[in-house]
């Protein structure tokens, strides 16, 4: 808009701009033509004034809620950006054509063609903060904060918001919508004011603050001012008299300074009232001195201490408002010796004693002002990106540089809306059903699917960032087993899982009034002795796990009850009590093949087994030549374990009289699966050569390989097919043997 040469222009407008306002309108075109016109190319004069003409024709401006009109606001938000941050062509044109994108007059496509990439990403940028702001979030929260970031993903939009919301404070004194303001200004101070002070932008940063402070604090404000105003000369004057002598005794000392006083703004000096609950004649440091000195490295603390111990000679500290971060620096690298002096008429005055280079750090490093202030921070790469972006506007590179910053930051999260605007942060890859859980476990426990963008979805959809979603529930849904797969937060996992829990606890109840009905309707009494005697050799060891079963349906109530029957005439002597099978029981057919005299009560295992359900165990994967024993399940059949599987001296304490006594017998020529864990350090080639060593043995067959890198370290698991132990001892000889592994073991 301000680059339009001619009065025709601005005729489309008449009708709705006052007798000031086209006045103004005019002054604020001049005035940033003048600033702006080195930066632009030759053709966009023509071609902002054919864009906005068309949009002219096409719509009625409209006024904002503050009855601000857009054209104006759009040309002095470009003077704040032109002159007060220091931006030029892309940012300038983004402001001014922006409006055009939202309402449909002009697409996307055609500002790329006609102003290039550079322009088309700033205002696609703005265009993400618009619509993120018509979802009604709520901004007062970090998660606002940070997904405010991730969607404007070019830095220029968040300076260009900021000077935005600077323009609009500036002007809404004395409108009518005063709860309008007061929504403004929140956003303000708790948005805008911090996110201009980690870029740097620190008049902006404390107009902001003030503003909001005026708006929302009026009688605190005015109180403050008219103070301020009333004791400005005596203050200065004041300032002048403090530092005069330190000033003759530092020249005399042969030390090269300079020296700093201020005033604290408005807002800070409301926010040090209320956190001492002192009125504004108690303001400690409503005084504030920086003593800055040009020291080399060798000499700095040195200099530095010795000017403590002159302005210490000459007024009063207070110990408990002394900070030494010089011999002891802030761990994010803040260098300085901070002192709290009790000057002339009694008056606390701070000051601040560093040299340049500790200033430097200060004001450009690891420890930039705003941090150095205590406001809260997002995560690391943020700060650094921002202290990046900070750096190049005070060094006033060319802004061409902004294009490097790319908002990529948040790759590992997803922020997500409900549909009143609540915002939620979950890790990459959440799926609605972490969403429904994040909400409330209620509403997750009963979670059957999502609608996003007034589409249905099923509780697996994953999210994305900027999704609004709405939780679908039905109080017959309950939580399944295989939730457990679809969630990815440990808050649903662990919800799911109590549920479960729950709801097994709740089953095993019914199953036991169920048993004890069926025991009414046979006229049995219950014997809880008995009962759990049953329990015992139906192989269950915890009476949940006996009652979980019977729930399920995996253990039939009439087989309890005849078993209960049967062992009420055992213990009544009606019947004798079998001793337990042992292996004698079994028949061996084709007689196995025995490299030593087979005991007679020992299970011979070989390929040529038959008659018997066996298996090998999944807990320690036994292989051909392994020390193994039997164990009896309740199922009837035999599970073979190796002795030092760690589940042994469990079975062997509560099972002992299920144990049988077992060993191999001829060759190993069946194959078995045994997973290997593989520790090294994470050099380049190192799995190659593991793999390598497995393939190279025609009587090795590699099934599976899982590997994880961390630190410089890699760990991974091997699952492989081999025929005895034998051979497996000599695999993992070779695998310890090759440069950079740590540790071979079995699982």
């Amino acid at each position: 808009m301000v680059f339009l040469t001619k009065q025709t222009f601005f005729m489309t407008y008449e009708i709705e701009l006052t007798a000031s306002e086209r006045t103004e309108l005019t002054s604020l075109h001049r005035q940033l033509s003048q600033l702006a016109s080195s930066g632009l190319r030759d053709d966009d004069y023509n071609k902002v004034k054919s864009y906005l003409t068309r949009g002219a024709q096409t719509r009625a401006m409209q006024r904002d809620l503050f009855g601000l009109h857009p054209l104006l606001n759009d040309l002095k938000t470009a003077i704040i950006v032109a002159t007060e941050i220091g931006m030029s062509r892309g940012s300038i044109l983004g402001v001014l054509l922006n409006g055009l994108v939202i309402s449909g007059d002009v697409t996307l496509d055609e500002i790329r063609h006609d102003f290039g990439d550079d322009v088309a990403l700033i205002i696609r940028g703005l265009l993400r903060i618009h619509e993120l702001y018509e979802k009604n979030p709520v901004v007062e929260s970090e998660n606002f904060r940070q997904l405010l970031l991730s969607f404007a993903e070019d830095m220029r939009v968040i300076l260009i918001v900021i000077a935005s919301r600077v323009c609009i404070m500036r002007q809404i004194k004395d409108v009518e919508n005063d709860e309008a303001r007061r929504r403004m200004s929140m956003e303000a101070a708790y948005l805008y004011a911090p996110l201009a002070h980690k870029l740097g932008l620190y008049k902006l940063k404390s107009e902001l603050e003030d503003l909001s402070l005026k708006y929302l604090e009026h009688d605190a404000y005015y109180h403050i001012k008219e103070k301020l105003n009333a004791t400005k000369k005596s203050r200065d004057a004041y300032i002048e008299r403090f530092i005069g002598p330190i000033d003759e005794k530092l020249k005399a000392a042969g030390l090269k300074f300079h020296m700093k006083g201020r005033t604290k703004s408005i807002h800070s000096i409301w926010q040090k009232m209320k956190k001492q609950r002192c009125p504004f004649e108690g303001v400690y440091d409503l005084f504030a001195i920086r003593i800055i000195l040009d020291a080399p490295p060798e000499r700095e603390k040195q200099d530095c201490w010795q000017v403590f111990s002159i302005i210490t000679d000459m007024y009063q500290p207070n110990p408990k408002r002394m900070r030494d971060w010089l011999s002891i620096p802030k761990s994010n690298g803040y260098e300085s010796l901070h002192i709290t002096v009790l000057g002339p008429e009694q008056k606390w005055v701070e000051v601040q004693i560093r040299t340049e280079r500790m200033d430097e750090i200060a004001e450009r490093g690891l420890a930039a002002h705003w941090r150095y202030k205590g406001i809260k921070g997002g995560e690391a790469s943020v700060e650094t990106w921002l202290q990046s972006i900070r750096n190049a506007l005070e060094a006033g590179d060319d802004m061409q540089l902004m294009d490097q910053f790319k908002m990529d930051l948040y790759e590992d999260e997803v922020f997500v809306f409900t549909p009143h605007g609540d915002l939620f942060k979950l890790p990459q890859g959440a799926t609605v059903l972490d969403f429904a859980y994040a909400i409330h476990t209620k509403i997750g426990n009963h979670c059957t699917g999502g609608r996003i963008g007034g589409k249905m979805v099923t509780l697996r959809q994953v999210l994305q960032s900027g999704d609004q979603v709405e939780i679908l529930t039905h109080n017959n849904q309950v939580p399944k087993q295989d939730w457990l797969n679809v969630a990815k937060t440990s808050r649903a996992r662990s919800k799911i899982r109590q549920a479960l829990k729950e709801m097994a606890a709740t089953q095993a109840a019914f199953a036991k009034e169920e048993l004890e009905r069926k025991f009414k309707n046979r006229k049995i009494d219950i014997d809880e002795a008995t009962l759990m005697h049953v329990m015992t050799r139906l192989g269950y060891r915890v009476v949940t796990d006996f009652y979980k079963a019977l729930a399920e349906g995996t253990l039939e109530i009439n087989q309890v009850l005849d078993t209960y029957v049967q062992q009420q005439r055992y213990d009544r002597g009606e019947l004798v009590q079998q001793p337990s099978q042992s292996a004698e029981a079994y028949a061996l057919k084709n007689g196995a093949e025995t490299s030593t005299p087979a005991k007679s009560d020992v299970l011979v295992i070989d390929q040529n087994l038959s008659g018997i359900d066996y298996s090998l165990a999944r807990c320690c994967s036994p292989v051909y030549g392994d020390e193994v024993f039997g164990f009896l399940t309740a199922g009837g059949g035999i599970k073979i374990h190796r002795c030092n599987c760690p589940n042994a001296p469990a079975l062997r304490q509560r099972y002992g009289y299920r144990i049988i006594d077992a060993r191999w017998a001829g060759k190993g020529a069946s194959q078995y699966a045994i997973t290997l864990r593989v520790v090294g350090q994470d050099d380049l080639g190192i799995v190659n050569n593991i793999t390598s060593i497995i393939s190279k043995d025609e009587k090795l067959l590699l099934r599976s390989i899982s590997i994880d890198s961390h630190d410089g370290l890699f760990s991974g698991t091997l699952t492989i097919m081999l025929e005895d132990n034998n051979r497996l001892k000599q695999l993992i000889q070779k695998l310890e043997n090759v440069r950079g592994v740590k540790a071979v073991t079995r699982l």
